[in-house]
């Protein structure tokens, strides 16, 4: 009896993205068309893997779509500051790398409102989820990417498909357990041990009495300012807004009534929104009266969208709103050191890379008239 030769397990590995976990662990997601183990092989030279690691895979079904196998694993504890190179097995032709975070100042952020938020657009067309995915792995597998949801994630449909998030949850897992939250909708990580994001969630419940509103409370509570003394809050529906679009929603409005004494309270030095889509910038604030004790909020919705920019704003401007154009753009947040840090926002129309507006930021913590009075209890 003559045998059948063996044929060689070869599988493409796609829409590979990276997320940090903790400080030295880094999630690694991908998608393949068929099953294939869940592995992936790194160490810090090309084409040499000391190391391996584990995960699971899931899928869904979405309507008539069915995704196809979604992998994931963490690996780790990494070393700061070191570049590690990495493949997921059955794909020996595609090695990615990355670089794991410093643990030393100074360390940028960049900052897009297409990527923490709305971020396939796919509105229930669940294949634009596959096509962002691939779109977006060049960067997205080399650098650690941190996002929340939007508006254009829930995908709920009344009687026929009842359960929100599915596909964002899916896809893009992110270390909610990690700071006590019970849902990838909203958790909290840290940076280089000086500075605190918290990822909250305007389409998920956020009143008082919500999970979200206590695990707020709990996590703002732990918080050493002494150790960590920049804080920062990412939130798709923006609290403060003087373009026309998205005007008093819901999502706004209440939220920022359940919480914003919360975020004052800790006192919160910057707080970052998207969904408006154009880019504004305004002074401390609290309670809708400028506050050099509250946080700067900033609308940086501008990464891109099928609508279009918002071009139409209030008039006059508010004294509050220091900087607003409806630009496309992306921001950088500089943390220098443990007191400052520099903001820049860039906007896409210059030929050469100009910040069209930044400023110099001192963190609250370090303004002794501003002693965090941090009210909040934990549950």
């Amino acid at each position: 009896m003559i045998e059948a030769p063996c044929k060689a397990l070869y599988v493409m590995c796609l829409q590979v993205h990276i997320s940090m976990v903790g400080a030295d662990k880094m999630r690694i997601s991908w998608l393949t068309q068929e099953s294939a183990p869940s592995t992936v092989d790194y160490g810090t030279s090309s084409g040499v893997y000391e190391s391996h690691a584990t995960g699971n895979s899931t899928s869904y079904r979405y309507l008539l779509y069915h995704s196809g196998e979604i992998h994931e694993l963490v690996i780790g504890p990494l070393k700061p500051n070191t570049l590690y190179y990495y493949r997921c097995s059955g794909d020996s032709s595609r090695e990615f790398r990355f670089k794991t975070i410093p643990t030393h100042l100074p360390i940028k952020f960049a900052v897009v409102g297409l990527y923490f938020w709305d971020l396939a657009y796919a509105d229930f067309w669940q294949p634009s989820w596959d096509s962002f995915g691939r779109l977006v792995e060049p960067l997205a597998s080399q650098r650690p990417w941190m996002v929340t949801h939007g508006n254009h994630e829930v995908e709920k449909l009344l009687f026929i498909h009842s359960t929100a998030f599915t596909s964002y949850n899916a896809r893009w897992r992110m270390p909610f357990e990690e700071s006590g939250s019970s849902s990838n909708l909203y958790y909290s990580f840290d940076v280089a041990n000086v500075v605190h994001v918290i990822m909250l969630g305007s389409y998920t419940e956020f009143g008082p009495g919500s999970s979200q509103y206590k695990w707020l409370q709990n996590d703002l509570r732990r918080i050493d300012r002494k150790k960590t003394p920049w804080l920062v809050v990412l939130v798709h529906a923006p609290w403060y807004n003087s373009n026309k679009a998205h005007e008093g929603e819901k999502e706004s409005m209440e939220m920022r009534k359940a919480m914003e004494k919360l975020i004052y309270d800790a006192r919160v030095d910057i707080v970052f929104a998207g969904h408006v889509h154009a880019y504004e910038r305004f002074t401390r604030v609290y309670d809708g009266k400028a506050d050099n004790c509250g946080p700067i909020y900033i609308t940086i919705g501008d990464g891109g969208n099928r609508e279009g920019l918002a071009r139409n704003y209030m008039h006059p401007q508010p004294k509050i709103s220091i900087f607003r154009e409806a630009s496309f753009g992306h921001g950088q947040l500089e943390v220098v050191n443990s007191t400052h840090a520099h903001w820049t926002w860039h906007r896409n129309e210059d030929n050469q890379s100009v910040a069209a507006d930044s400023v110099w930021l001192t963190t609250i913590a370090s303004n002794s008239t501003c002693i965090s009075t941090n009210s909040v209890k934990p549950n």
